[in-house]
């Protein structure tokens, strides 16, 4: 398997490198070892908000959202204030990151929501869907995108030194003609259902009903999960990863607090309109998707 971790140092981060561009749409991941140096570290004050229980157990992720609402802290208004001030600091961080990176992107990117997460990997009880230690391409199932890429910015700020620890696997294309042969027929009228329902936040396209259904595949197959192509790859302390996730195949193995930045891209907007999953599944389907 050709390399799926890409090293770049942040003193040479320059203005749309075209190298790591190919490889970032490509479903490669971008590996800054030296962010913390360079970008975003937790100041002293913050120190406190870097235990398990600051989360509401009701909520899987602490989270602030594009119009600076936060969701799942634990605590008076101080800590709060706290947690939205460290958490949008890293935003910032995260898009000045990608702008020197992919400033191509620039006004196309639209902002999601910002997480830190505290929690240990290890201990997660979920459902094997909804285990993310499993190998997968990430979809949603009640939020069809239309084939719009998922962009995201991970720094590990773990302050014991522990890392955050993946599994990268295969590139999307061979994941897509690995199991594509097992997705059902897409069904325009369940679609339909599905969404006079409100199963689905609007219309299930052709495009999201089979990357749903690579998801569950990937995860269903307890032989692929062991044997499928992959490395496995300790992202350390102070350092970042940058990649599409609806395209890198990955698991989250071990680990406890990190940050995470979401952004949402146009396919139309990508310096290789054809690296994208939605024009690769629409070559290999042979029809429009969406």
């Amino acid at each position: 398997m050709e390399k799926q971790i890409v090293e770049i140092d942040m003193a040479d981060v320059g203005h749309g490198n075209p190298a790591w561009i190919a490889a970032l749409e490509a479903g490669k991941v971008l590996y800054f070892p030296n962010f913390a140096q360079h970008g975003f570290a937790p100041q002293k004050e913050e120190l406190a908000l870097f235990r398990e229980d600051i989360r509401d157990p009701k909520i899987r992720n602490i989270s602030l959202s594009t119009s600076g609402d936060l969701k799942g802290v634990v605590g008076d208004d101080a800590t709060k204030a706290l947690m939205a001030g460290m958490i949008g600091r890293f935003r910032a961080e995260a898009e000045g990151l990608l702008a020197n990176l992919v400033p191509r992107y620039g006004e196309h990117l639209r902002r999601g929501a910002t997480s830190f997460r505290p929690s240990v990997v290890q201990n997660r009880v979920q459902s094997w869907r909804a285990d993310d230690r499993r190998m997968h391409v990430d979809a949603f199932p009640s939020r069809p995108n239309y084939g719009e890429r998922l962009l995201r910015v991970f720094t590990n700020v773990n302050l014991e030194g522990e890392p955050r620890v993946w599994r990268v696997g295969e590139p999307f294309e061979d994941v897509a003609r690995r199991f594509l042969p097992k997705v059902k027929p897409y069904s325009a009228w369940q679609a339909k259902v599905l969404n006079a329902l409100h199963v689905t936040k609007s219309l299930r396209s052709e495009y999201d009903h089979i990357m749903l259904q690579l998801h569950d595949a990937m995860k269903s197959d307890l032989d692929y999960q062991k044997n499928a192509p992959q490395v496995t790859f300790n992202f350390p302390p102070g350092c970042a990863w940058v990649c599409f996730s609806d395209q890198t195949s990955h698991a989250v193995m071990a680990g406890q607090y990190m940050m995470e930045h979401t952004l949402q891209l146009s396919p139309m907007h990508q310096y290789d309109k054809e690296a994208s999953p939605l024009a690769i599944l629409t070559r290999m389907q042979g029809h429009a998707l969406v």
